[in-house]
């Protein structure tokens, strides 16, 4: 019998995993890297754009500072490691990231070494399927806490253990009235190419051949490309690129998008400096990014500024 069988019930000891003892991992980067991903979410899509300066230059008068969905990759190493639990046997083709959330104690630093803590945040077991939640602690070399990330996973085809079901998700509607805010923003046909560029080398997004064996007619954009579009656009709307505003960001992934396309980010602001948001393909009309939830500190402009 193969050693990851796609289902596989028996494969999962929540008790056991849940004890599982993650090895600390360290992520590097430089100013460039910095640069690298702004541009791979699209910041300066426009150049020269005074505003976004300070987010693709390091020698921008107003200041070098980091896109705070960058976050997002640090725990890319530690991530891995999710698939060497021995209490928690599944197929590696049957993971799906099902939601990001990303929260920030500080800034990122302009450039240095984060040293990542992953754990496990519970297993829920949802009859077909089982819910991990990936939990990583990133902490900057000062030792201070920079920014927890949770990745929401969901493991097809190992459910059915007897655990427990999980907390009900948070109520989310889209807001009835117009979006107070609302960015349109086409995406490159090598936008994949550049992203992959930031760690994630997964040849889904690269290799037509491997997309074509999952189901797309061509390499799809990372999901954590288009949340970060979303953290970038509402930044800028909301925190006028002030980074010391913007403190958490977390959002489900709907559907794929294709390079080319043109995301529309619709935003509402709400009490308590809360910003609700989706996303959406213009060109097919889906929702690709949906219970979108961000905090932010204040609001820069916009119908629901003075609500925040």
């Amino acid at each position: 019998a193969p050693l990851h069988p796609a289902t596989m019930s028996d494969g999962v000891d929540v008790e056991a995993a849940m004890k599982h003892k993650f090895a600390e991992d360290v992520f590097t980067y430089t100013t460039r890297d910095a640069c690298l991903y702004a541009l791979s979410v699209g910041a300066s899509e426009h150049a020269p754009d005074e505003k976004d300066l300070p987010l693709v230059y390091e020698g921008a008068g107003d200041g070098f500072r980091v896109l705070p969905t960058m976050a997002v990759l640090f725990p890319t190493m530690g991530m891995s490691q999710i698939f060497n639990i021995p209490s928690l046997r599944f197929n590696p083709m049957m993971l799906l990231h099902g939601e990001q959330e990303l929260r920030l104690t500080k800034p990122l630093p302009t450039s240095g070494a984060i040293t990542c803590r992953p754990s496990l945040g519970g297993i829920y077991d949802k009859g077909k399927g089982a819910l991990v939640l990936l939990d990583s602690d990133c902490f900057d070399e000062s030792g201070e806490k920079v920014a927890f990330c949770r990745a929401s996973l969901f493991i097809r085809g190992i459910g059915g253990f007897g655990g427990d079901r999980g907390p009900k998700p948070a109520a989310w509607a889209v807001p009835s009235r117009a979006p107070d805010k609302s960015d349109e923003y086409k995406t490159t046909e090598n936008l994949a190419l550049y992203y992959r560029l930031n760690g994630d080398t997964n040849p889904l997004h690269a290799d037509p051949s491997m997309a074509a064996m999952g189901g797309f007619e061509k390499p799809i954009l990372h999901g954590l490309c288009f949340f970060g579009i979303a953290g970038r656009v509402i930044l800028r709307d909301f925190c006028d690129n002030d980074t010391t505003k913007f403190k958490a960001i977390k959002a489900r992934f709907a559907k794929s998008v294709y390079p080319g396309e043109t995301v529309i980010t619709d935003m509402w602001a709400e009490e308590g400096g809360r910003v609700l948001f989706q996303c959406r393909v213009k060109e097919r009309d889906v929702v690709v990014l949906t219970n979108g939830v961000a905090e932010v500190e204040g609001a820069a402009g916009g119908a629901g500024g003075s609500r925040l």
